[in-house]
This record gives C-alpha cells, structure tokens and sequence, in this order.
C-alpha cells in the first residue's frame, strides 16, 4: 500500500506510527523518504523486503535476524532526529504489565523497532530499560498528540480495530487513551491472516511478497479512488473513509 500512495503527489507524510512488523517497514519508509524523498522511500523498501527474503530462509534466532537487517536498512540518527521530514513513532507492549508504550524521538532505538516487530512467545521479548519488551500487530493506539488542523490521518490495518471506534466528539477510545484527532481515513487489508502467518514461519517465498504488494497496491488504488481525503465534516471513521 505504501508503494502505492507514494505514486500519489498529493499524498505528504508527516508522521508514521506503526506496530507489530509493520513497525520494521515504518522505520526504513522513513528513513529513505527522510534521506531520498519518494524514491529513495520506495527503493529502502524494496531493498529492505529483498533482504526479508533472502535472510528468512536461514532464520535461527529470530530477534537477532530482525536486528541484523534493521541495521541494514536504515540509519537511526536520520529517523530520530526532529528535522526527520517523517516523524517516527513504534508501539511495543510490556510483557510484564501488558501496557502499550510509545517509542520516538530520543527515545527510539533498534531494539524498540525490534521489540515492536517481535512476536509474543514465538521469540523471547526485548529489554529496553530493565522492561522487557514485544509486539502485538493487533494491539495499536495513535499516538496522544494532536495533528495539524490541516492534516488527515490514514490507517493501514490488517483488520478492524477496537482503537478505530471513535465517541461522538471524534475522540479515538481505548483503555489506554482518548485522542482527539484529525480526520481519518482506514484501509483494512480483508487477506490479513494469511499474510500475517508469512512473518511467524521461518521462510518466506519472494512470490508471496510480490503478491502481498500487488495485493496491497490495488486495495490503495481502489481507496484512492473513492476517498482521497474527502471532506473533512464527515465522520472520522465511516462507511466511506474505510476500504476492505
């Protein structure tokens, strides 16, 4: 999906907040777009998946893999810095408390971004500070700070999420936060088990990539098609602003 929107001129990024695997591509998106504008965003990411292929046939350890083409993919000073033209933000869970914590800024790090890519009990969590750490790829909230009047938000979501339900003063519930927000706009990816099994088993076929790509690329036109950032007084999240 990302490849795709960033074909689109009128589609800027500001931020990007991620969870779970997600949060692997959400850090290499904001390095190469921070470091190469469009292009060099979409050729990290190209790099970065050929990379997932080719090293997850040999997979071992699992946190040490993610680690190594981490390292390879991105720079952390470019994405932590302020000036980085798209603000990174990662959610990990705490395996001790199970409470959802947001990494960015000077707080960001290579663990953090593996800690949110690690899968719960398949691979031993991250320590970060004393804490220890893991993700949770259906477990997400944004991030407490407001958007710019001016701006939308567009989630990416493998399915429908309690933290899309919004009260009526357009604030996002969930048990760990009430955020009052810009317009949003949702994309869910209606393959997402099956996608999602891909990053749990050791291997994984550059086929299956592709076609998640492709797949993914489609459902983004088929959104651009019929939202593109209508009008803002509508309901932030409604039969219109989501793609399945």
């Amino acid at each position: 999906m990302l490849d795709r929107l960033l074909d689109e001129p009128n589609c800027g990024v500001s931020g990007v907040t991620a969870s779970g695997f997600a949060a692997m591509q959400a850090a290499v998106f904001a390095y190469g777009l921070s470091v190469g504008g469009r292009r060099g965003a979409r050729t990290a990411l190209a790099n970065f998946w050929r990379r997932v292929s080719h090293a997850s046939m040999f997979a071992i350890d699992r946190t040490s893999l993610l680690r190594s083409m981490l390292e390879q993919s991105i720079g952390l000073k470019q994405i932590s810095n302020e000036d980085c033209s798209a603000k990174l933000a990662v959610l990990a869970v705490n395996a001790r408390t199970d409470a959802v914590k947001i990494f960015s800024g000077e707080h960001l790090s290579i663990n953090a971004i593996v800690a949110a890519a690690t899968v719960p009990f398949v691979s031993p969590p991250v320590e970060i500070d004393g804490d220890s750490y893991w993700g949770d790829g259906d477990i997400w909230q944004l991030p407490s700070a407001r958007s710019p009047k001016t701006s939308h938000r567009l989630i990416i979501a493998g399915r429908p999420s309690l933290f899309t339900t919004l009260c009526p003063d357009r604030s996002f519930s969930s048990t760990h936060c009430a955020t009052k927000c810009a317009p949003v706009h949702t994309i869910f990816d209606s393959q997402y088990r099956a996608g999602a099994a891909l990053f749990v088993r050791p291997w994984i076929d550059w086929g299956e990539l592709t076609d998640m790509r492709d797949r993914g690329r489609q459902c983004a036109e088929d959104w651009l098609a019929t939202d593109l950032f209508e009008a803002d007084e509508r309901p932030a999240v409604g039969c219109r602003t989501q793609y399945i």
